[in-house]
């Protein structure tokens, strides 16, 4: 039996194990696998995610027992120092000496610690590790317990530095990002996309410092400060270095092996070093002249060594390598593909930016206009995933190229084909190298009909998940081929999608929970069945969410949307943005009696921030003393419907839009809904309440009002279609109340309005015979229905109020009636803030 050595058992070590058992022929060898951390392999990419638990098994990609049940020989804490080509061994740092037949090197890379002065003080830590990151936290622990401010910087803006950053702030430290060139991700972002990601970086409390060279680290042996040079400082109290990575490659230079002028390992595109018995795979390997950075060379990487090992000649690396990648940096999506940017005499680009939204989308097209060459997508990757697929295949471009990152206008649909319109050679899932016609396969030809069954045979999705979207679009498509019914069902404990529980209930008189699970559903539920049950009964019965307390998300439970320091918000309806004095100075009086943050939104509302859980019945009881009544920011129904001063202030006027807002928004006020709804109303076609960007809008225009519907500002951004043109207001109401009936009887959770219609087959056409046409026969139904809905309308927070038993949940703890004393706040700009976003 034949004996292959893995050096390494990082993510991309522990893929070349977990695709070279999965041969037949892999039994005629023995693997040995050496990791130098005390641990089995675990997902790297997603390290930031450790501080939410604190649990590093949640990042494990495989148990030890994995790896003995398959034969494997795991060495931990163990590692290796020489390498004898001669004899074919290897020697580790506990001079014992182990034989091989192949040798797999898969030693990863090392975080790049600049020569800067004093570098090596207490406080500096490269960000690597599961270790790293304990230790940063145990000396977050030390600085906290000294002083209330701590502040931490991260050396580097780029993909692992902006990581870093999320956790310095999840360790309860100010954040700081200090990076030498002048913008964020220099490598992968064009000035004006790092300027928007910067903005929403620094919006979330993360202080950005670029163009800084770092001249010397200060402190009497402790980091104190960084010192930039000309007087420019920074105080902190932890310094983490992420300015880049180099490869690990000093085995190869203990054996000779061939290196590159600035390191990493040689290698040909059989993964092969200069010797033939010893490959080097993952950021240790130089391919092309170049150090790959990423999760999906890497593991391309360990299937071509596996199959080069097994003598299945035919698998060898691409020539190039498709360096795109999407992420979530904190919270955020970010995105590049192809040629992220270029010269004008090589091509064209299309750009949208709305730094209000943080949303910045650049495409690349050939000077035709009929090519994608790349792009670059920052607060909403959405489309990521389609158009990566068109740059890859060569597709063709519509006639309109910008509607790829603005969105369709009028009826023609969405700008983007089907997935099923990919060549079967698409890859799909770039992190297993999964082909469109493989996931297509395992549906038509293997029977596996769900997700989660192809997912298990390809391992498509299974990475680093971008590519789920498009993997469900193509199960989904091929069952219809097959002309199967695609169920969407909810979870594992309802066989039934949203629409069908929604009958079950209405049909069945279901009334709780309980019931339901009881009547069509198996086992105890989840955490995604129960909300959304509690708002199929909201729906149908137009009962507040006071009354399936125990299944509602915790936004819902207590009426209020929790904020990041753990404090609540509190925000009244102000209808149309019109409000009375003597309302405005009782907002101002209770807001500065309970010390709450205070902003007038962009959705004219005054919201105010931190309050406390058992402060909330109090505010409440005070504001609804003066009139005001929830705005349910927290629900999953309308939040505003925006308006424009209309035609008694503004000489452009056509309609009086501030009463048409007003009696629109206390219409629907209430109104419980697969996701949140926005309204506008525009006086006139200048569009100053912006309503063809809301799920519903009015605009007034000469011979009645205009009807849009299915927009969205959000994320992704999405106009609204025209649903019916100069009709008068009642009409205009009625077909919208049509359209949100029949949107909350059909559509999937948490499925906004955009996304609906665009997925509705037949689209805005379809919608207007329904709500027009009543081609259905329902509209009497969905009359009969709204109106039940606006003549039992409640205040859920009037009845929180006056109830005890409801008011009796807004406590801190279960047996105690004490504050909750581990929240602190300081001023900034005179307002309330919390203590460690300041």
């Amino acid at each position: 039996m034949k004996t292959i050595i893995v050096v390494g058992n990082g993510m991309v070590g522990y893929k070349f194990c977990e695709k070279f058992i999965a041969h037949e022929n892999s039994k005629n060898f023995k693997l040995v696998v050496f990791g130098e951390e005390p641990r089995a392999a675990y997902d790297r990419v997603h390290l930031s995610e450790f501080f939410a638990n604190r649990d590093a098994k949640a990042l494990e990609l495989a148990s030890l027992d994995w790896y003995t049940d398959n034969n494997i020989d795991l060495i931990i804490k163990e590692r290796v120092t020489d390498i004898h080509r001669d004899k074919q061994t290897v020697t580790t740092a506990s001079d014992k000496e182990y034989s091989y037949d192949y040798l797999v090197l898969a030693t990863g890379s090392a975080p790049f610690v600049p020569p800067i002065t004093g570098v090596e003080k207490e406080g500096v830590f490269v960000y690597r590790t599961i270790e790293d990151l304990e230790d940063m936290l145990a000396y977050a622990e030390k600085i906290k317990s000294r002083k209330s401010n701590g502040k931490a910087a991260v050396l580097g803006g780029g993909l692992l530095g902006l990581e870093a950053g999320k956790a310095v702030m999840d360790m309860g430290l100010e954040p700081h990002v200090v990076e030498y060139a002048p913008k964020l991700m220099p490598r992968q972002l064009d000035a004006r996309s790092s300027n928007v990601l910067q903005l929403t970086l620094e919006s979330m409390g993360i202080q950005i410092h670029t163009g800084k060279a770092t001249n010397r680290i200060l402190g009497n042996g402790v980091i104190t400060g960084m010192d930039f040079g000309e007087d420019d400082t920074l105080e902190v109290d932890m310094l983490v270095v992420s300015a880049g990575i180099r490869p690990r490659d000093e085995l190869a230079r203990t054996c000779d092996l061939e290196m590159g002028v600035r390191g990493g390992i040689m290698v040909n595109n059989k993964m092969q070093t200069s010797d033939p018995k010893i490959f080097a795979i993952g950021e240790v390997a130089l391919y092309n002249q170049m150090i790959y950075g990423l999760v999906a060379p890497g593991y391309e990487m360990a299937e071509v060594a596996v199959n080069q090992i097994l003598e299945n000649h035919n698998v060898a690396m691409q020539k190039e390598i498709d360096m795109s990648t999407k992420l979530k940096l904190i919270g955020v999506d970010v995105a590049s593909f192809g040629v992220p940017y270029m010269p004008a005499d090589k091509g064209l680009s299309i750009i949208y930016e709305n730094k209000t939204k943080g949303i910045y989308k650049r495409i690349n097209v050939s000077h035709d206009g009929k090519t994608l060459l790349g792009g670059i997508m920052v607060g909403d990757a959405g489309d990521y995933s389609i158009l990566h697929q068109m740059y890859l295949n060569n597709m063709p471009l519509p006639d309109n190229a910008e509607e790829l990152i603005v969105g369709a206008r009028g009826e023609g649909g969405s700008a983007f084909g089907s997935a099923m319109d990919l060549p079967d050679s698409a890859v799909i899932c770039s992190c297993e190298a999964v082909t469109k016609g493989a996931i297509c396969c395992s549906v038509l030809d293997d029977g596996n009909e769900t997700v989660k069954s192809v997912s298990k045979a390809t391992k498509a999705g299974t990475g680093c998940g971008g590519c789920k979207p498009m993997l469900t679009d193509l199960v989904t498509e091929s069952l219809k081929s097959l002309g199967k019914t695609v169920k969407n069902s909810i979870c594992e404990h309802f066989n039934y999608s949203r629409q069908e529980l929604y009958d079950i209930v209405k049909t069945r008189g279901i009334k709780d929970y309980d019931e339901l699970l009881d009547t069509v559903g198996t086992g105890h539920g989840c955490e995604i069945c129960k909300p959304v049950s509690a708002g199929i009964f909201a729906s149908i019965y137009n009962e507040t969410a006071n009354k399936q307390e125990t299944i509602q998300d915790s936004n819902d439970r207590y009426l209020a949307n929790i904020q990041r320091n753990g404090t609540y918000s509190v925000v009244p309806r102000v209808a149309g943005g019109e409000i009375t004095p003597k309302q405005l100075m009782a907002l101002g009086r209770i807001a500065q009696k309970y010390d709450l943050y205070s902003k007038i939104t962009g959705g004219q509302r005054i919201d105010l921030f931190g309050a406390k859980l058992h402060e909330l019945p109090l505010i409440w009881e005070e504001l609804i003393a003066e009139g005001f009544e929830t705005g349910q920011a927290y629900g999953k129904s309308l939040r505003t419907v925006k308006s424009c001063v209309g035609s008694t202030w503004c000489r452009y006027g056509m309609d009086e839009s501030v009463s048409f807002a007003i009696e629109i928004e206390n219409r629907y006020k209430g109104i419980r809904s697969p996701h949140k709804l926005k309204g506008g109303v525009s006086g006139c076609i200048r569009e100053c309440a912006e309503a063809r960007c809301k799920d519903f809008g009015f605009i007034a225009v000469e011979g009645g009002w205009n009807v849009y519907v299915g927009g969205n500002g959000g994320a992704n951004p999405r106009h609204a279609e025209l649903l019916v043109e100069k009709v008068d207001k009642k009409t205009a109401m009625t077909y919208v109340d049509r359209f949100i009936m029949f949107y909350i009887k059909t559509a999937q959770p948490l499925q906004r309005t955009a996304a609906w219609l665009e997925k509705l087959e037949g689209g805005i056409t379809y919608l207007q015979n329904v709500v027009m046409n009543d081609s259905l026969g329902i509209v009497s139904e969905l009359d009969a229905e709204m109106q039940a809905y606006v003549d039992t309308y409640k205040c859920e927070w009037k009845e929180a109020v006056e109830n005890p038993e409801i008011r009796s949940r807004y406590t801190h703890f279960v047996n105690s009636e004490e504050e909750d004393d581990n929240i602190e706040f300081v001023s900034l700009r005179d307002q309330k803030m919390p203590k460690e976003w300041v």
